[in-house]
């Protein structure tokens, strides 16, 4: 995992190898009703196994993610 994006309606990740992937805020509650900025400020877990965003109490794995799960809350 090399950079996260937000913006109003979904998240990016950008991986190592070059494949994009990306999911709707509302896949994550925490994330959906964060601001912009707040999404945009996340932190690599582990050596890129998860992504965390301190302003939202947030914390997914990228394995969950390519599966295509949603957040558990």
């Amino acid at each position: 995992m090399v950079d996260v994006k937000a913006d109003e309606e979904r998240i990016s990740i950008f991986l190592d190898d070059e494949r994009l992937i990306s999911f709707p805020v509302n896949w994550s509650p925490r994330s959906e009703h964060g601001t912009v900025e707040e999404r945009n400020n996340w932190e690599l877990l582990g050596s890129g196994m998860g992504i965390h965003w301190p302003d939202l109490d947030e914390d997914l794995s990228l394995a969950g993610i390519l599966l295509g799960l949603r957040s558990g809350e």
